[in-house]
């Protein structure tokens, strides 16, 4: 019988790996946090990756987020009419 962590499939994903002497086992391995969202719109964020806290604090900063205004919070499209909106109230 598996470890009790692997029985739920909340933290760990179960992968088909063919090994040495070709036979199939399960392997477990974590899952991925899912996509970054736009706080306005709510839809998915471009640019940003689906990594775990630990590798992402390896990566370099351009490659955790898109480098324009609001980059890794908001959509393109609520960026552009959050820019127009502010440029309309000046």
């Amino acid at each position: 019988m598996v470890e009790g962590r692997f029985r739920s499939r909340k933290a760990f994903r179960r992968v088909h790996v063919i090994v040495p002497g070709n036979t199939s086992k399960i392997h477990f391995r974590p899952r991925k946090p899912k996509l970054g969202s736009c706080s306005v719109t709510g839809e998915k964020l471009k640019g940003v990756p689906r990594e775990k806290p630990k590798k992402m604090q390896n990566m370099s900063k351009t490659s955790k987020r898109p480098s324009r205004p609001f980059g890794g919070v908001l959509s393109s499209r609520a960026m552009r009419t959050n820019l127009k909106a502010r440029a309309r109230k000046l």
